[in-house]
């Protein structure tokens, strides 16, 4: 965003700051209220190459023939179209000496059909693969790779390696020895020197010994990932998760979940086991996912991050619009019974034993399920129905089990639906809003009717400002708002950012203001990843109350909406004053520390005097945690990483103390008391 504020961007006046003195009396001896042990988590779907390309660590592009580089726009995209099907990401090295094609027979299984037709008309020529916008080289890495071979003639042998793009440079190597005329799958494994650049600007390249007629499929290729799982996750990525301190995982999405088609949907049963047996399928965001994150690696992926899974259902709705009920919806009920089955079940259960077969025979924790995504997009009024349907068989078979619907809940959400019959105990709600609206509703669960509203999952929200990852004006959105859910984590049980993650490369991102940004080499957390680290790592068990006064404030001017909230064209509009808090906060407390939380959301310093009573004795040094921006777009980017960082000091406190805030900052005060 080019202007200094989002305020400027929709035509409003820039706000007045109302000179104030806020003071917060934090009542320790009145911290009844538990907050809930999973309020902060993890929401995660396939959109901006989050898995390919992204956390799964599969480097090569397209490795199982289904995308054509001619259909569509952008890499990868399109399963088919018509005319000359050059596959995507593959290439001869030298493209006059022969021709490459897909064909659709004769694959290695039924669930790959596809292969890749090598033609080569001379020596030493091979085909080579540009993987997600580069292949990661560093020193002393050891790859895994496999490929399906076969050839028109026996006697020939290969070359895999990993090179530069301009050829000069041979990174690694291994040698395959003895394709035969019948589908063989070669394994093999080489190691980067240790004096090796880091770079991204590499290519695969296999180059059989002779010219010829070959075939390929499945080729794979994985770097080190974390803790070491075969095939498995991109271990920066996982780390920056893991250092978030999640206590959920929500997956598989979002509009992942539901697909755009019945075909298209998150069909879980096609995506465990091996790997070379999983067709992919086209996701909603205009690219294919080869499954090789299953239901599995996602279990394995909250386990290793120290997560518990929160399963989306697929509930008969897909996003076109078509949906199924009654009799019709009863064999995805059972695919999800069964799917929950592979979660938790014993080894003595048909899907928990074959769950132990891949390889995890300890069941993994369920305590949570959701019902669909996302569900008032559903304009044909089904939900209910299905909901119902599926709430009766899932508690029937687990009645221990908390189950989350989409919708009929809070009236701020303006749902026109309601699930009658069957008392919803948890809705999910999202938001996704500028920093502005999140000032607005940032005291809104304050007011929420405990007694008769059901528990609140915040399944995704986002302050959008910034791209593709989020500026400090959005850090600074993002902790009001979590402030918020905070002050009210009896009710608020469970919430979770959205998007998780974006490629950053040109084409890699469809949607903006996404939490962690990376390209195929490095990666880093935005302003607002870190405003997630400072406030999960940071929490107690206990809500402590605060009387706010004297609150400081700021004004400004906004033009006064229709009733469809559009302004309208060519009318000078009425105008408004609109005045905000300048300043946002949350307590929490545990059998031996205050967690005091503190944001300052405008460009002038603000002194804010703490009064923690005299029910304990609050020590006389705290650890402050601060993180701040020269202004409101300030942000990190893939070459300026660590331009925004909490920092962490000392700061004097006691029983009555006072803390000045810097503009744009985010604060943290952990004191001990005995």
């Amino acid at each position: 965003m080019k202007n200094k504020f989002l305020l400027l961007a929709l035509g409003c006046a820039l706000a007045r700051g109302a000179m104030a003195q806020t003071k917060l009396t934090l009542q320790l001896d009145k911290a009844e209220k538990t907050v809930s042990p999973l309020l902060y988590g993890l929401m995660t779907e396939e959109i901006n190459y989050s898995y390919e390309g992204g956390l799964y660590a599969q480097l090569l592009g397209n490795p199982a023939m289904l995308d054509m580089a001619n259909t569509g726009q952008g890499r990868g995209q399109g399963r088919g179209g018509f005319g000359m099907q050059r596959p995507a990401h593959w290439v001869l090295t030298d493209s006059t000496a022969g021709r490459l094609s897909i064909e659709r027979t004769n694959g290695i299984n039924a669930a790959t059909p596809n292969s890749l037709s090598i033609r080569l008309e001379a020596d030493g020529v091979g085909v080579k693969n540009d993987g997600f916008w580069g292949i990661p080289i560093r020193p002393l890495n050891t790859y895994k790779g496999s490929v399906w071979l076969r050839a028109e003639e026996a006697g020939a042998d290969a070359q895999v390696c990993l090179r530069s793009v301009d050829g000069k440079t041979v990174y690694a190597s291994a040698d395959l020895k003895g394709i035969g005329m019948n589908w063989k799958k070669f394994e093999y494994t080489f190691t980067t020197s240790k004096d090796v650049t880091p770079t991204k600007d590499a290519e695969w390249v296999l180059m059989p010994s002779k010219k010829g007629h070959y075939w390929m499929s499945r080729s794979t290729l994985f770097p080190p990932t974390f803790n070491n799982r075969e095939k498995g996750l991109r271990a920066d990525l996982m780390q920056m998760m893991k250092d978030m301190n999640p206590k959920f995982l929500r997956f598989p999405g979002g509009n992942y979940l539901e697909g755009n088609m019945f075909k298209e949907r998150f069909d879980w049963k096609k995506m465990i086991g091996d790997t070379d047996e999983r067709p992919g399928h086209a996701c909603p965001w205009g690219y294919t996912s080869t499954d090789g994150m299953g239901l599995l690696e996602f279990l394995e992926w909250a386990e290793d991050v120290g997560a518990e899974p929160l399963v989306g259902l697929f509930a008969g709705y897909v996003l076109r619009g078509d949906y199924v009920v009654g009799p019709y919806l009863e064999p995805f009920i059972q695919d999800a019974l069964d799917e929950i089955e592979y979660v938790m079940g014993g080894t003595d259960t048909k899907w928990g034993a074959l769950r132990a077969k891949h390889g995890h025979p300890e069941p993994f924790p369920l305590h949570y399920v959701e019902i669909g995504n996302e569900d008032w997009f559903d304009r044909s009024g089904s939900y209910p129905k299905r909901y119902r349907q599926m709430y009766n068989a899932i508690k029937a078979k687990y009645p221990q089990l908390n189950i989350i619907a989409t919708i009929g809940g809070h009236t701020s959400m303006g749902q026109s639906m309601n699930v009658d019959g069957v008392k919803v105990d948890i809705v999910d709600e999202h938001y996704y809003r500028n920093a502005i609206d999140m000032y607005r509703n940032a005291f809104q669960y304050d007011s929420y009717d405990r007694s008769k509203e059901p528990l609140v999952f915040c399944g995704e929200w986002a302050t959008r400002e910034g791209e593709p990852t989020p500026n400090m004006n959005a850090a600074l959105g993002d902790a009001a708002w979590m402030a918020c859910m905070e002050r009210n984590s009896d009710i608020v049980i469970a919430s979770c950012y959205a998007p998780l993650f974006v490629n950053v490369n040109p084409g890699g991102m469809q949607w903006t203001s996404d939490l962690i940004g990376y390209d195929a080499l490095n990666s880093y957390g935005s302003p607002s990843y870190y405003a997630q680290v400072m406030f999960a790592n940071n929490v107690g068990t206990k809500i402590v109350p605060i009387e706010a006064t004297n609150v400081a404030q700021f004004s400004f001017e906004e033009p006064v909406r229709g009733p469809r909230g559009r302004q309208q064209e060519g009318v000078q509009p009425e105008m408004r004053t609109v005045t905000l808090n300048q300043v946002y906060y949350s307590a929490t407390k545990d059998a031996s520390k205050v967690y005091l939380k503190l944001a300052n959301v405008r460009d002038t310093e603000q002194q804010v005097d703490v009064n923690l009573g005299n029910s304990v004795k609050i020590a006389k040094k705290a650890r402050k945690i601060e993180m701040k921006g020269a202004g409101p777009e300030d942000t990190n980017s893939i070459t300026n990483p660590r331009h925004i960082v909490p920092v962490t000091s000392k700061a004097k406190v006691g029983n009555l103390f006072s803390i000045k805030l810097a503009p744009y900052s985010i604060v943290v005060l952990v004191m001990d008391y005995k």
